[in-house]
């Protein structure tokens, strides 16, 4: 029965963050009818973040929906250093486009509401972000969740290759080992046949 435990002990270490809360209304013969929507954003601070959606009559009961959705959907992202993005990446979902930049230590989350609240629950500390799109929150938390789901670690693409990963990872300020050899190789080939 350990299993139970560990399951409810990384329930309560989540971050819940509320992004966004739409309240629409339906006109009926006695008046008006309000409901809501609630978009929230969870994650462990650790490389696990998601995002769920809930409607219902009253607000915590969306709220709650949303964040039992959330829990359903996360996905695990990989960092680097556990504090910043391994490379840039674009996103995009509807009109909502976004661009997110690894950024050097001390850099902080540079982003914009519903992007921020997706950052501080993945628990990246550096990162830079320009969203280009439509400012829909719904948007723009799908389209961040896009670039995110497309983020790799030189694990994942020295495993995609067949390479070491000290073959695909140069150090700063050096040059990729073995790329720039055989490019320059194969171009001068090309240029003389």
């Amino acid at each position: 029965m350990a299993r139970p435990d560990r399951m409810q002990r990384e329930e309560s270490e989540l971050v819940e963050r509320l992004v966004h809360i739409n309240r629409v209304a339906k006109v009926v013969k006695g008046g008006r009818r309000f409901g809501f929507a609630a978009l929230v954003v969870v994650g462990d601070g650790r490389g696990r973040v998601g995002f769920g959606h809930g409607k219902a009559r009253e607000v915590p009961e969306a709220i709650r929906k949303a964040t039992e959705s959330a829990k359903k959907t996360m996905i695990r992202v990989p960092l680097r250093e556990g504090r910043t993005l391994h490379h840039d990446i674009a996103g995009k979902h509807g009109a909502g486009k976004v661009l997110l930049r690894t950024a050097p230590a001390g850099t902080g989350i540079i982003a914009g509401g519903p992007m921020r609240a997706v950052f501080e629950s993945l628990g990246v500390r550096d990162v830079v972000t320009k969203s280009m799109g439509s400012a829909n929150p719904y948007n723009m938390v799908r389209a961040t969740f896009d670039a995110l789901s497309q983020q790799l670690s030189p694990r994942d693409v020295a495993a995609k290759r067949s390479k070491k990963v000290s073959d695909i990872v140069s150090r700063r300020g050096d040059q990729p080992r073995a790329a720039n050899g055989t490019e320059a190789a194969n171009e001068a080939g090309e240029s003389d046949g």
